[in-house]
């Protein structure tokens, strides 16, 4: 791009900015690969964080195996803080700085510290804070900053997941600096995007909040787009190779404040966003008398079966067969020398087998929509989960549909929900890295506050420095003043209660409103209550970077006109228009079956659905024919039915 050698330096002022996610963190948490981590924690509590809160991961599983621990080694800390202040144990520092001095000698550079209501009374912490950094810790995670939130086992997670992380996070930003020849100006800002949907300058980027950068970019890019073409309610339907990302919008960010990632629990703000192990790699199989999709995945070596290097059937080869994947729209580099086209041949002889082995006289291009049918279900599942099953009626949403493999399954998806319409962004293959560049810099400021609604004049004062403390986080990443907006959020339970949610920071009176139509909303009724907890208040600044969101208009253009061999539900073969997207111009329509090919991916058309394309060359799909939802299966056992109701139950039971 930049025209240089692999080891030229880039000259100063060449890279205005780079803005980019990692999955760094996130490959050293599954892997189990971060920093040797030491574990400080009050005397008797050493064991604290294995015990956790003795939930059950899996409801059905009769054999539960605990994820392996994050730190290597735990020493407790001779000191205790009682819930009010009152030291009933002075800290021993001479005994802690032994402790801390035989894990140095044993290799320790990173350590977290997590003391009983160390929240809310730092003294401790701070001091055993000192004691490591004279002893010569490198990474110091203090449980108060890392989470400055009530209950001890979270808050230590957490520290212990910024401890592990960083150290491995600071070293790959260095590496990304130096490649751009940052300290000599070659790139003036560096920044990455953080799991909670805001950008920050690499010299504050933290390893407790670089673990889900990927998905928060989709998220982002699927709010910013949706919204430029004037949808303000939207559902993201993130379908990749592995795995399928779902998340909801309707006018604020949504995000979740205590997540669980491999095993690992932590306290931090990250996008809310629900997955399911339906890719298009999702490997095929016929067991038990069902057939069934993923979990497993074909990843990206060996492949789908049509990649030529010996994989398995999976959802992919599904639309090879159907003819929705055209092998002559891609280039010809598959096969062990990525130098021939996708392979259509092994696929139908797989699939013919299959077809043998599954009996039912059923062709195999009707177990290949059968398959196609398992999957989108389990989607559609995903995505029940972030909007019905939370009082919000999905039919009067748009899907915003992105990733490698989603335009391939969205009329399908919104069929399956009762959709009407669904947006398809130029850049929706690759929008997770389009919404990072969109991305504004953020910065979250929380507060354990739990105090009564009728402390309100207290609670009005401490968001006060919230907000300040937020934007002058934002404010030293050389954004402006007046390109700075901060909102507060009050995150209210009912007295005796355990569930909070969250409401917009205003006045007693309007807090009780908005808690009691949120709660009407979500669970279906108002419940009675004594009086209203003010549990945890929260101040976001966010800081504009002026990047725009709409693309150049399209122009149509006169080609030849092209048509594929597709395969539809009466179980016949169908020519459909094979239409290049770039070449619709504005107002431009395609009534389905078709399908529209792109730079970044392909996008299948059902029948009774249209295309038009819009401003910025993106593209809305309607159905414009009522669908047929009479459907009797009768009383033979069919393998596809069995597994689509076997995943309702399931759905239902977790």
């Amino acid at each position: 791009m930049l025209a240089l050698d692999a080891d030229a330096a880039i000259a100063r002022g060449r890279i205005s900015a780079v803005k980019m996610g990692t999955t760094v963190a996130t490959n050293a948490l599954l892997e189990r690969k971060g920093e040797r981590t030491l574990l400080m924690i009050t005397r008797g509590l050493r064991d604290q964080l294995r015990i956790g809160y003795q939930n059950r991961p899996d409801l059905f599983d009769l054999e539960i195996k605990l994820p392996e621990l994050l730190y290597e080694k735990a020493a407790e800390v001779q000191e205790r803080v009682a819930a009010d202040g009152e030291i009933i144990t002075p800290l021993d520092e001479d005994a802690t700085r032994l402790a801390l001095a035989e894990a140095y000698a044993e290799g320790f550079r990173s350590v977290a510290i997590a003391l009983m209501h160390g929240y809310r009374y730092t003294d401790h912490e701070l001091r055993v804070g000192e004691l490591a950094r004279e002893v010569g810790f490198s990474q110091i995670s203090l449980s108060h900053r890392a989470s400055p939130l009530i209950k001890l086992v979270s808050r230590g997670d957490t520290a212990v997941v910024d401890a592990y992380l960083s150290p491995i996070l600071r070293r790959y930003v260095e590496q990304v600096a130096d490649a751009l020849n940052a300290a000599d100006g070659g790139c003036d800002s560096l920044m990455f995007m953080q799991s909670s949907g805001g950008l920050t300058d690499a010299r504050m980027f933290q390893g407790k909040d670089g673990i889900l950068s990927g998905p928060a970019g989709g998220v982002v890019g699927m709010v910013r787009t949706a919204a430029d073409a004037g949808f303000d309610k939207v559902i993201g339907f993130d379908m990749g190779g592995t795995s399928t990302d779902v998340c909801h919008y309707a006018g604020e960010y949504e995000r979740s404040f205590e997540t669980e990632v491999a095993g690992v629990r932590m306290r931090a703000p990250m996008m809310s966003t629900h997955t399911v192990a339906a890719g298009g790699g999702s490997i095929l199989s016929y067991k038990d008398g069902r057939m069934q999709v993923g979990p497993q995945s074909a990843g990206a070596n060996p492949g789908p079966a049509a990649y030529r290097r010996g994989g398995p059937l999976t959802v992919t080869d599904c639309n090879v067969l159907l003819g929705k994947l055209q092998p002559d729209q891609f280039p010809p580099v598959f096969g062990p020398h990525a130098d021939q086209p996708l392979d259509v041949a092994v696929v139908r002889t797989k699939f013919d087998a299959l077809a043998r082995e599954i009996g039912g006289g059923r062709r195999p291009e009707e177990i290949a929509q059968g398959f196609l049918r398992i999957a989108v279900e389990n989607m559609a599942n995903a995505i029940k989960k972030i909007s019905v099953q939370r009082g919000y009626d999905v039919t009067q949403y748009t899907m915003n549909c992105f990733g490698g493999a989603g335009g391939q399954h969205a009329c399908l998806m919104a069929d399956a929900l009762g959709m009407k319409s669904v947006f398809i962004h130029p850049f929706a293959g690759v929008l997770s890295a389009f919404g990072m560049g969109l991305a504004d810099v953020r910065a979250i400021c929380e507060h354990q506050f739990a105090q009564p609604m009728a402390d309100i004049d207290a609670a009005r004062a401490t968001m006060a420095e919230l907000r300040a403390k937020a934007q002058a986080d934002v404010l030293s990443q050389g954004i402006t003043a007046e390109d700075i907006a901060v909102i507060g959020a009050a995150h209210l339970r009912t007295d005796g209660a355990h569930q909070t949610l969250d409401v917009p920071f205003g006045t007693a009176v309007q807090m009780t409103v908005a808690l009691e139509k949120a709660h009407q909303q979500r669970f279906g009724f108002v419940p009675e209550y004594a009086g209203l907890i003010i549990d945890l208040l929260t101040a976001e600044a966010s800081g504009s970077t002026g990047e725009a969101v709409t693309l150049p208009d399209t122009q149509a253009a006169d080609v030849p006109a092209q048509t594929a061999r597709m395969l539809f539900s009466q179980g016949a073969w169908r020519d459909a228009p094979l239409v290049d997207r770039t070449t619709m111009g504005i107002g431009d329509r395609v009534n389905g079956p078709a399908i529209l090919t792109d730079p970044t991916g392909t996008n299948v058309l059902e029948d009774g659905w249209q295309a038009e394309c819009v401003t910025g060359g993106n593209l809305v799909l309607r159905r414009t024919v009522a669908i047929d939802r009479k459907e009797a299966i009768g009383t033979s056992v069919d393998p596809v039915m069995l597994e689509v109701f076997n995943n309702l139950f399931m759905s239902i039971a977790e």
